[in-house]
């Protein structure tokens, strides 16, 4: 974590520019896209602190500069999910509001964020949530407010936050059904097979599927 919110901005600047397509993994970003986000002062204090290496008119992140942009990525997408799940945030004020919040968090206050989420692979934008320490963890003592949906009790209702799988065939197959983020699902009965009720259509998931799908509890 830097102490410096004009660092961290242009931090997660390089990293988001390089997610968004046209730039991979350590390829060279033009330094006059870099320059319309941050003054030159900031970019010499990134040089100096070997954060950066400008090479004519391109640059790149150091590995110090990596791991300090991963983690001001990590911080910016929970402080985002945060703000959406617990305090219903609407969508107008989310950004700016995540950007000043992001810059207070300790690494010890972010994974407590993470683990109260239920460790999201993804923020409210669908954008990859870098892992943490405490997401490789067999067991967190913060109860999550998101859990996964067969935590549910019989009759408890939960709107779907997230679906952790990798397979975009299972993700086509449930989003056909109606079983997307931001859907409402009832459990109908967990045995002798897990049956949720949608809307009006009750649907038997088998028991690998309902372990990816996290929910946050109705009262």
């Amino acid at each position: 974590m830097t102490k410096d919110k004009a660092v961290d901005e242009v931090l997660e600047f390089i990293w988001s520019q390089r997610e968004m397509g046209s730039h991979s993994v350590k390829q060279l970003l033009g330094i006059d896209e870099v320059a319309e986000e941050a003054d030159s002062n900031t970019l010499a204090r990134m040089m100096k602190e070997g954060l950066v290496n400008i090479s004519g008119d391109t640059i790149t992140l150091t590995d110090h500069g990596e791991r300090l942009a991963e983690g001001a990525i990590r911080r910016h997408r929970l402080a985002e999910r945060l703000l959406t799940e617990v305090l219903a945030l609407s969508d107008e004020n989310l950004e700016k509001n995540a950007c000043s919040f992001e810059h207070t968090l300790s690494p010890e206050v972010t994974d407590s964020i993470c683990t109260l989420l239920g460790h999201p692979p993804t923020c409210p934008h669908g954008l990859p949530v870098p892992r943490g320490v405490c997401c490789n963890r067999a067991k967190d003592d913060l109860k999550p407010i998101v859990q996964q949906l067969y935590v549910l009790d019989v009759g408890d209702v939960g709107r779907i936050i997230f679906i952790a799988s990798n397979s975009h065939m299972r993700l086509d197959k449930l989003g056909s059904l109606g079983i997307v983020p931001g859907s409402t699902v009832r459990v109908h009965q967990k045995r002798p097979a897990f049956v949720i009720q949608l809307g009006e259509t009750t649907l038997a998931l088998d028991p690998e599927i309902i372990k990816e799908i996290y929910v946050k509890k109705i009262e």
